[in-house]
């Protein structure tokens, strides 16, 4: 139950505090799971979690329409005044503290309808959105809403656009195979380092659409070992691919996979690589959009609102889009003044802008329900989740 002598400003703030000092990674968030599990629970909800797979769903309200919010829940993993550990230094925590206020709101006000909250796992890992598209946690959903903190280039505090336009992001991973040699006898065999040096050359070879920003770059190589006389025959590399639509996207992953091909045909080498990671662009529903829009100036004003926000960042919220064409689906892009930037290990932002973010996506939550409900033709006997 809600405690009424604490402000519901102060109990998201508290949220966000406990998230913050117990951060955990992608597929390791039990404890994060068992805190929101708890909160849900005791606030009235109808709580789901899964035995092989951490992340929380919860329901309140009954019958259709049915309107979701998404909060990611993981934390990074990286080093931290000379220590690695687990860090949200990507606003997670601020994004589950925004989104329990949002219940809290809901669950003393009648509305028609349900809202499913959705606490997904490994965003950073890129693959907690197909989890729980496999869960089924779209299921009869009619809009879909996500929220992410902008840095502050992006966006300063009390400002926020409707619409994060996320670029495709893409990872390749691969090794040349080879028999080391001796430096002496460089015409025995292949050069690893030179075999990727031309795979870096080629890759500058590929030209698209330039009015759609991409790229493609080796971000990782290892080979050799600390005798400077053997020439290494093995290596290991990864390739960062980055566009900002999937068409695009498409394009470029055939085309770095043609130099890959090529590469080995040129050398006569063995090679093996495969597509390591993929997240798609955003697919933005105007209809959300104008949603989340409204929401903001009713909450902010008509001068804070921002049109959208392009990044060539990537999220798997878009995963969600991409598997439900039917889908309405928007992320409210919330400016907080954060800084130096996302995943920056001092990542600090302006807490005051949690209880903005948990009025807007109340207000365009509520706009999404009232919307449904005046539709023709509805079929309120949807409530199979």
């Amino acid at each position: 139950m809600m405690d009424k002598h604490v402000s519901l400003e102060q109990r998201v703030l508290n949220f966000y505090s406990y998230f913050h000092l117990h951060p955990e990674i992608s597929w390791n968030e039990h404890g994060t799971t068992e805190y929101l599990k708890n909160i849900l629970e005791g606030s009235g909800c109808r709580v789901e979690t899964f035995e092989d797979c951490t992340g929380v769903v919860a329901e309140i309200g009954d019958g259709y329409p049915i309107v979701a919010i998404r909060a990611d829940i993981d934390a990074l993993w990286q080093e931290v005044d000379g220590e690695f550990k687990a860090n949200h230094s990507c606003g997670h925590d601020a994004h589950m503290a925004i989104v329990l206020g949002v219940m809290l709101k809901f669950i003393q006000k009648k509305f028609v309808g349900k809202i499913r909250f959705i606490f997904q796992p490994a965003e950073e890992f890129g693959q907690g959105g197909l989890k729980m598209i496999e869960k089924g946690v779209l299921e009869d959903v009619e809009y879909l809403f996500g929220l992410h903190l902008r840095p502050i280039d992006e966006l300063k505090y009390g400002k926020a656009a409707p619409s994060i336009q996320h670029g495709s992001t893409s990872s390749i991973v691969g090794k040349i195979i080879g028999p080391d040699l001796h430096g002496a006898r460089p015409h025995l065999g292949k050069n690893a380092i030179e075999v990727a040096t031309s795979l870096v050359n080629m890759l500058n070879t590929i030209h698209l659409d330039p009015a759609v920003p991409y790229s493609v770059k080796m971000t990782r190589l290892l080979a050799g070992g600390i005798n400077s006389n053997i020439i290494p025959g093995k290596a290991e590399f990864s390739l960062d691919l980055r566009a900002q639509t999937n068409e695009v996207m498409k394009s470029l992953t055939d085309s770095t996979v043609h130099i890959l091909e090529k590469v080995k045909e040129i050398y006569q080498i063995d090679m093996d690589y495969k597509i390591n990671t993929y997240l798609p662009a955003a697919t933005v529903n105007l209809t959300a959009q104008d949603f989340m829009q409204k929401a903001i100036i009713n909450i902010l004003g008509s001068e804070n609102l921002v049109t959208s926000v392009t990044t060539t960042g990537g999220d798997d919220f878009h995963f969600y889009a991409l598997n439900s064409p039917g889908l309405k689906s928007t992320m409210l892009a919330l400016g907080c003044d954060l800084q130096p930037g996302l995943h920056h290990e001092k990542m600090t932002f302006n807490l005051e802008a949690l209880n903005k973010g948990v009025l807007i996506l109340e207000n365009c939550v509520e706009l999404a329900l009232k919307s449904i409900e005046r539709s023709e033709g509805i079929d309120k006997s949807k409530n199979r989740y």
